[in-house]
């Protein structure tokens, strides 16, 4: 356990995290919504500081990011622990882990280790991934900052539920982002669906999707597609008129198709239908890129030229082949297409 960052001390040896939208307030001895998070006598501390749960190295497109180096490998690490408690997780016995057992299991890995098993593996970016990085904010930013000194680009798979203060020091006004490029999970645009089955609000992740634009966080969007929740025309047509609107029309908006799982095995599979349907409507309100998820074959994942249609970049599955794209242009029209195409230097 090491003193957690962002938080506030308050009286009868209280405190409140600053680290995520839910601003707990904790009482010695006690937790913080995500589990992670404990007041020990007065102090906060993070019970998961470089406690590696998983680690494996994944192609980009698995995250998903289409726009960010597509055909690179990303280390992806997590520990245990997430802020919100998802009904349909994908991931639930580790991002749920802490509220079932006292216990917190992982491997130790100090900054460098990660940053060089990255370098070994030629991956050229460190996603952090699987279950939600703002609870194990202190390991992103320190592996972060090594990071980008090898050159490597750090990536956020992410809620989107954390607090203002926290973006502040990742992507500030006044300094460069910490994190490089997030795929940000917008559930539904519906604050009753996010009370209802995330334990969470919806506000909160419509401002850290617009605040983390305005500075420099290449964004992709995602929404998985849940029949009867969150799939009508209406509401789907809002989530891409927010992302049209409010971050661009470049913003790729990952549509994908739900699974029954964990908490709710009581909806069918998503028709694949839908998800279609879902990207002509994000189409429609017109935002540039929309790419089906868990769909296996469908050559809508491909990227193409929003000017002259040429094939920018071919997918299939988790495999990427980049075409007629020469640096970030179109090489057959010359038209800049939004993204991140190239690797960094190293300081």
């Amino acid at each position: 356990m090491m003193e957690a960052r962002l938080y506030t001390k308050l009286d009868s040896a209280q405190v409140q995290c600053d680290l995520c939208a839910h601003h707990c307030r904790i009482a010695p001895g006690h937790r913080g919504r995500c589990g992670v998070r404990e007041n020990v006598d007065g102090t906060l501390v993070s019970r998961v500081y470089g406690r590696l749960v998983s680690t494996a190295v994944d192609p980009i497109e698995k995250k998903p990011l289409y726009h960010v180096l597509p055909g690179s490998r990303a280390l992806s690490i997590a520990t245990v622990g997430c802020n919100l408690r998802c009904q349909f997780c994908q991931n639930s016995e580790i991002s749920q882990w802490p509220r079932e057992h006292d216990t917190i299991p992982g491997r130790y890995a100090p900054p460098e280790a990660v940053v060089e098993a990255a370098r070994q593996h030629d991956c050229a970016s460190i996603a952090y991934t699987y279950t939600e990085p703002t609870v194990y904010y202190e390991t992103t930013v320190d592996i972060g900052a090594q990071a980008h000194a090898a050159g490597i680009l750090n990536l956020y798979v992410s809620n989107g539920y954390m607090s203002r203060e926290m973006l502040d020091t990742v992507c500030g006004p006044d300094r460069p982002p910490l994190i490089d490029a997030a795929n940000i999970d917008l559930k539904a645009y519906s604050e009753s669906f996010y009370r209802r089955y995330c334990g969470g609000s919806l506000q909160p992740v419509l401002d850290n999707l617009r605040t983390m634009v305005r500075h420099g966080i290449w964004v992709e969007v995602t929404t998985l597609i849940i029949p009867g929740l969150n799939d009508s025309p209406e509401e789907l047509g809002e989530i891409a008129a927010f992302i049209a609107e409010e971050l661009g029309v470049d913003t790729p908006w990952h549509v994908s198709r739900f699974y029954p799982t964990y908490q709710m095995l009581d909806r069918p599979p998503t028709p694949v239908a839908t998800v279609l349907r879902a990207r002509e409507i994000g189409l429609a309100a017109g935002l540039r890129y929309v790419y089906p998820g868990n769909i296996p074959g469908s050559d809508a994942e491909d990227t193409h030229c929003p000017t002259c249609g040429a094939l920018l970049v071919e997918r299939r599955g988790f495999s990427a082949s980049v075409r007629l794209l020469e640096g970030s242009s179109c090489a057959q029209c010359g038209q800049a297409i939004a993204g991140i195409w190239a690797r960094p230097s190293r300081t």
